[in-house]
């Protein structure tokens, strides 16, 4: 059985990445202290806008944002829902959620949970 992986796609105004930035170090954190294997978030560098679908179409993106991609892995899906159901309760999570001036939109933000099919170059 491979891990299982959390993935999402978020909009993020552009002159507000490092405040963005600062959110997702906390996340990882949070993610990693209740057992999240590896928390990546990256920022759109070589992402055009596609005819039909694309990242930027997905989120449609505003000429201020930029589009995030990241992932979050697992040892299992039954580990997953147990990191997230304690992500979910822990008081640094819940003071991030209570913000109401974040610098994404949330609305537009897409995420799912994946079983690994293949993996390589995993430490």
């Amino acid at each position: 059985m491979g891990r299982y992986v959390d993935g999402f796609v978020v909009p993020v105004k552009k002159d507000r990445l490092d405040e963005y930035k600062k959110l997702a170090k906390l996340a990882s954190q949070v993610w990693r202290d209740h057992g999240a294997l590896e928390y990546l978030e990256a920022v759109a560098d070589d992402v055009d806008v596609g005819k039909r679908t694309s990242f930027p179409r997905s989120v449609k993106l505003k000429d201020d944002e930029v589009v995030i991609f990241a992932f979050i892995t697992y040892k299992s899906r039954a580990q997953r829902d147990k990191v997230n159901k304690a992500v979910m309760a822990d008081p640094r999570f819940a003071d991030m959620l209570e913000n109401k001036d974040l610098p994404m939109d949330g609305k537009r933000m897409f995420w799912g949970g994946f079983k690994g099919l293949v993996e390589a170059g995993f430490a």
